[in-house]
């Protein structure tokens, strides 16, 4: 996905910018405690908020990347319609503007949370080509990288070096803190490649994809049959790959990805009822009112004040 169709991603769902995530995360009854520079580049150890934060996280879209590294514990986190679930020496990446949710962390864990803007990248990606560079940040990539233990302390070397730097200076060393992010990648990259090669059967492949298209389209279409076109498949074929894989309908997953964004948009903007109808093609807010309710057993009045209050 180009800047672009993100800008465009951008000025149709608010996404939350990094001080709304901490109200998102922590809601009003704690702050936590962040430098000057929080919305250009943020690290803490996860069992250090941990206590703090109300899961599960209500679906959300922010205008930075992010990732997580535990040490201990799992956790269970989505990227758009997919869920992992991962545990120790494991990252999980995060684009800037993906769909997420983040359903589950043991009691136990430990590790790392960053969150960076892209605009500290400028100057070695000028046009934002870091997902170019790595594909655990395109849109659509693998999110999960697992490290082995025999790496893991050269790993925690960087991330320790890159807490102590946003802990103790004042003002944010861009080049110090893009160089230690970059050998970091560099690393992961080598991982993330040996994992990406495993094979897969066509019928994983094809929902997979299913699923990505699915989360850059939702806004054009609603129709699987125009899915099916993209994949250059019939509806047929595609539903029969989506059921072995998944064991639901390819019209049950399209109508997840309407549930998911419409969660975000409920709760991130101040669209009406009938203006977020529209956003699916429903003509009619009724008939989107009850798709809404169900599916999630609640109006989309009743989900927005839920999710506000």
């Amino acid at each position: 996905m180009n800047q672009k169709e993100l800008n465009s991603r951008e000025s149709k769902i608010a996404p939350l910018s990094p001080k709304e995530l901490n109200i998102h995360h922590f809601g009003d009854e704690w702050k936590m405690n962040v430098g000057d520079f929080h919305h250009l580049f943020h690290i803490n150890k996860v069992e250090e908020v941990l206590p703090k934060i109300k899961f599960p996280l209500q679906p959300h879209r922010k205008t930075v990347y992010d990732f997580f590294f535990l040490t201990e514990g799992h956790s269970v986190r989505s990227k758009g319609l997919h869920e992992y679930k991962f545990e120790k020496n494991t990252f999980f990446f995060l684009p800037a503007y993906q769909i997420s949710t983040h359903e589950y962390i043991s009691k136990e864990a430990k590790g790392f949370f960053c969150h960076f803007d892209a605009e500290i990248f400028s100057k070695l990606f000028p046009n934002n080509q870091l997902a170019d560079q790595f594909s655990f940040w395109q849109f659509s990539g693998e999110p999960l990288v697992e490290v082995n233990e025999n790496i893991q302390q050269p790993i925690l070397n960087i991330l320790e070096r890159l807490l102590y730097e946003y802990e103790t200076n004042k003002s944010l060393n861009t080049n110090l803190i893009t160089a230690y992010l970059l050998t970091l990648f560099t690393e992961l990259s080598i991982f993330q490649k040996a994992q990406v090669n495993l094979p897969k059967n066509a019928a994983l492949r094809v929902t997979e994809k299913y699923k990505n298209l699915l989360s850059q389209h939702i806004y054009k279409t609603n129709k699987v049959a125009d899915y099916a076109s993209m994949l250059a498949i019939t509806p047929d074929h595609l539903n029969k790959c989506v059921k072995s894989t998944v064991g639901r309908t390819s019209q049950e997953l399209l109508a997840d990805m309407i549930i998911l964004e419409a969660k975000v948009l409920l709760k991130q903007t101040n669209l009406s009822i009938s203006e977020i109808a529209f956003r699916f093609s429903e003509t009619n807010p009724s008939d989107f009112t009850r798709f809404f309710k169900a599916k999630t057993g609640v109006s989309p009045k009743e989900f927005r004040r839920i999710v506000i209050s």
